[in-house]
């Protein structure tokens, strides 16, 4: 995704915006790291990644009419003399920059505002993109669902897209002259320097449980990432959730001007005054910077959606929405797609599916779902191969503490045995009247339907709203809430 009409660059002026010595003559139209994206005339950036040199994808690049590339030396020694080359130590940390400083800043032409956190990314800025939209901004929203450019939707591949892809959909928005964009900003993405030349007016930070280890290491190594985002580089003006342990340290480092935002604490500087459960959602009083006081209905369920919801409200009051429409609006909301999504064809008993992958995630929205289940909670879980095994027993723990009956199964098994992944979760723990095992996905949603019975709550948790399982570097279609929607069907 590029914008239509830009202006393209001499490669002079590239070596002067690099500060390296480079001869090539002309100037390229584009750029892109990924031979998906590139066309006839683009500069190609080969980096070097986790399992390939991007330098080895060469041919595809000179067949998908790259007219030079940049890269590093080790890059420089796979590709020869095939294309004209420029030789940067670090490319990497330059690649996200160049894209900016290709297509004119495009964050900087836009209210923009990056949101990071463990859990509540993509509900917060789904429920900020609504809030904005519904009083009459012209929005734009990057994230883990997928790609808004006003009322278009484009899919996704990563909750942050690479640096030369991101800069380039920015422009895209700046040209369909959108006035906001929010986007949720990975700690993948902020250590692997993606976001580099992305500013914002104002970023958030929602909590920080354990994830992504396998990647970070420590959770001292995962939380500089997040907070990295904290800092003049990247952003003016910052709101914290002060709740969260991270979120309060955070909050005292953060070198930018930060709000404070917390649940039950008065003395933040956005918090609830008052919070009353209804049928389906709260009613709720917010006391915000200044003394302002915002009033409506929450449709959503859970503590965790109090805490989005309320950071989503203080980023639209911060961004210049009027307070008293946003307190009219909080009825209109709806939650992220996957996200404690209903799957509904007629049955007695509630279907739900959310995309909960952390221990912190399944135990708050398990203890949401027991708020509105008068009968068991029925939960079906699996943990993703390749990534941090360390978490699987605790979400296991998660599971089994949260739901009366747990159904143990796979979720993206990729390259690793299902079976092995499940004795990670389990952790000792065998079959008994509380606890299911089935490694095939389909079978384990059939199992949880066929226990529901009328006042019990199914909900199949993991993958949310992904439309594809990868087992042996094959991703299979597969959607939870079709496939929990045939299994209710079958049952009927």
């Amino acid at each position: 995704m590029r914008p239509i009409n830009h202006h393209s660059k001499a490669f002079s002026e590239l070596s002067r915006f690099l500060a390296i010595d480079s001869s090539i003559p002309g100037e390229f139209q584009g750029l892109s790291s990924s031979t998906r994206y590139l066309q006839p005339g683009d500069l190609f950036i080969a980096l070097p990644g986790s399992k390939a040199h991007g330098a080895t994808f060469i041919d595809n690049a000179i067949t998908s009419g790259a007219v030079a590339v940049l890269t590093d030396p080790a890059g420089a020694q796979i590709i020869g003399e095939r294309l004209p080359l420029i030789v940067h130590p670090n490319p990497r940390s330059v690649a996200a920059d160049i894209a900016s400083w290709f297509y004119g800043r495009p964050f900087s032409a836009m209210m923009s505002v990056g949101i990071t956190g463990t859990n509540g990314k993509t509900t917060t800025a789904s429920l900020l993109y609504q809030l904005w939209r519904l009083q009459q901004r012209d929005v734009g929203m990057i994230g883990t669902v997928g790609i808004n450019i006003g009322s278009d939707f484009y899919p996704a591949s990563f909750t942050t897209p690479e640096g030369t892809e991101l800069q380039a959909i920015a422009a895209a928005m700046r040209e369909r002259a959108l006035s906001h964009l929010v986007m949720e900003v990975s700690s993948h993405a902020l250590a692997n320097n993606r976001a580099v030349g992305a500013h914002f007016e104002l970023v958030a930070f929602t909590n920080l449980t354990q994830d992504h280890l396998d990647f970070h290491g420590s959770m001292e190594n995962y939380f500089a990432a997040k907070s990295s985002l904290f800092t003049g580089e990247y952003a003016n003006r910052a709101l914290v959730n002060i709740d969260d342990t991270w979120g309060r340290i955070l909050y005292e480092k953060a070198e930018i001007p930060t709000e404070s935002i917390s649940r039950d604490d008065k003395d933040a500087d956005w918090h609830y005054t008052s919070i009353h459960p209804i049928n389906g959602g709260y009613e709720v009083a917010i006391r915000g910077i200044g003394g302002i006081l915002i009033e409506g209905t929450v449709p959503l369920v859970g503590a965790h959606n109090l805490d989005n919801t309320l950071l989503a409200v203080a980023l639209g009051v911060s961004t210049g929405l009027d307070h008293l429409a946003v307190g009219r609006d909080l009825e209109k909301l709806v939650g992220a797609p996957g996200r404690l999504e209903r799957v509904d064809i007629g049955q007695n008993f509630l279907a739900l599916v959310d995309f909960a992958h952390t221990p912190d995630a399944v135990s708050r929205v398990l203890a949401a779902v027991r708020e509105i289940t008068p009968g068991r909670v029925i939960a079906l879980l699996g943990c993703g191969g390749d990534r941090d095994a360390g978490k699987r027993p605790l979400m296991g723990d998660a599971l089994v503490t949260g739901s009366d009956l747990a159904i143990f199964t796979s979720d993206n098994p990729r390259s690793e045995d299902p079976e092995l992944i499940l004795a990670h979760m389990l952790n000792g723990k065998s079959a008994n009247e509380k606890i299911s095992i089935e490694v095939d996905r389909r079978g384990a949603i059939a199992i949880a339907v066929s226990e529901a019975v009328q006042g019990d709550t199914v909900i199949i948790l993991g993958k949310g709203h992904e439309s594809g399982q990868e087992i042996n570097g094959v991703k299979h279609p597969f959607e939870d809430r079709i496939e929990l929607a045939r299994a209710i069907e079958r049952l009927g």
